[in-house]
Parts: C-alpha cells; structure tokens; sequence
C-alpha cells in the first residue's frame, strides 16, 4: 500500500506560462546586474539551487550565502509578480488525483518533492489553490542535489507516519528523467507524466512504473489503493 506520495511541481502539477524562469532571469538583472544571465541555462528538474550556483558560476559571482540569500529574495518577490502577468495552468487531471487521493480509505500522505525553494514552491501553488493540498515537503533549499532531497522525504514522511518508510509504499509522480532518477535512488515507485518537458516516448525509456500523457489516464486508486 502507498503511504507516501510524492508530487514534482513544475510541469507536473502546475505550468506558470513562463513566469519562474523570467523571474529568475530579471533577479539575476535586478539583483546583481547581468542581462539575459540565463541564456543557454536547462531549468528542467534542476533545483533552484543548482540553477543558482550555475549562474553564479556564469558570471563569476562569488556563491556565497549572501549571494545565494539576495538572489532567492529578489526571485520571490518577481515571481509573485510574474505568475500574475502570464497565462498558466493546473495540468490536467490534478484536482481529480488530489481529490481521489483523499478519498481512498487509507489515504496515503500527498507531498511535495521539488526543486523549487519552499517560498516559490508555495507562491505558486497558493497562486493556483493547490498548496493546502499537501501535508509535507522536500524543497530545493532543503539540498541541492536532486537525488538527496528523496532521501530527506522519505525521512519526514516516515516520521510524520510514525514508522520509516519502506520503497515500495512510497510514489513519485514528475514529469522528467530527473524524476524518474529521483524516485529511483530510493527505491520508490514512479509514475511519470508528459505534461512537462518530456516526451511520453523519452520518459518510457528511462523504465518508471507508468508513464502517461497526462494524469486524466488512470485514477489514483489504480495504484495507491
């Protein structure tokens, strides 16, 4: 039985239109003066952290928690900012899992597992009334490797269980390779979604689970029940 799910954010739950990358490209301007600083930069399943340290290393920005500190605060502020201004949307077949989740007799703990900082990752689930739907969380400021931060989950949803919590009673559901990889590290189960930046066909290759186009292909209960 599933005890623990494990939800990507960005391209998985929700898409911003854009507003997470333009918001760190004009931080990265506001904040220490570099203009199209992100040019080249690959956003997807990387921890904002990551991202970070890369532009830092760029621009030859020293990485200092002073640095990293004026980068992310300037990023949040924008961010909230610039998911007003474009034109997102929950991915399909969310709310229908969400709410099926909460329905099942034994329903399990539905997390977050993300690259976003905590504060992005709220601003923009809040933005599209999705954050109170989730009980518990790993963040991109949590580690900075992506396979770390499944480690760390699994940790906090064992304790909030009151048991650890073995491979097979945890899913991931994410939208990339990344995900994929994430959800591997610990053994977890994966369900792996095209409604981001990869292929249904690319995504197949790297063996989750279930891969579907979208989460209106199967019900939560077809595998958490």
């Amino acid at each position: 039985m599933i005890k623990l799910v494990l939800f990507d954010i960005d391209g998985t739950l929700v898409r911003t239109g854009g507003a997470g990358v333009s918001a760190f490209a004009r931080a990265g301007e506001t904040a220490f003066g570099v203009r199209d600083g992100t040019h080249g930069m690959n956003f997807a399943g990387r921890t904002d952290t990551s991202l970070v340290r890369e532009f830092f290393g760029r621009h030859a920005i020293a990485p200092t928690m002073e640095n990293f500190q004026r980068f992310f605060d300037t990023y949040v502020f924008l961010l909230d900012h610039y998911l007003g201004e474009h034109h997102g949307r929950v991915c399909a077949g969310v709310r229908d899992w969400l709410a099926g989740l909460a329905r099942l007799p034994a329903p399990p703990l539905i997390g977050l597992q993300t690259g976003n900082v905590r504060l992005g990752a709220e601003i923009k689930l809040r933005h599209f009334g999705l954050w109170d739907a989730f009980t518990t969380g790993v963040f991109g400021d949590d580690h900075e490797d992506r396979n770390q931060l499944a480690t760390v989950a699994r940790e906090r949803g064992g304790r909030l269980v009151g048991t650890p919590l073995r491979a097979g009673e945890i899913l991931v559901i994410g939208d990339t390779p990344f995900d994929i990889a994430c959800g591997r590290a610990i053994g977890a189960k994966v369900l792996a979604v095209a409604t981001g930046g990869a292929t249904l066909e690319e995504l197949k290759r790297h063996r989750p689970d279930w891969a579907v186009r979208d989460l209106t292909a199967l019900r939560a209960g077809e595998i958490c029940d």
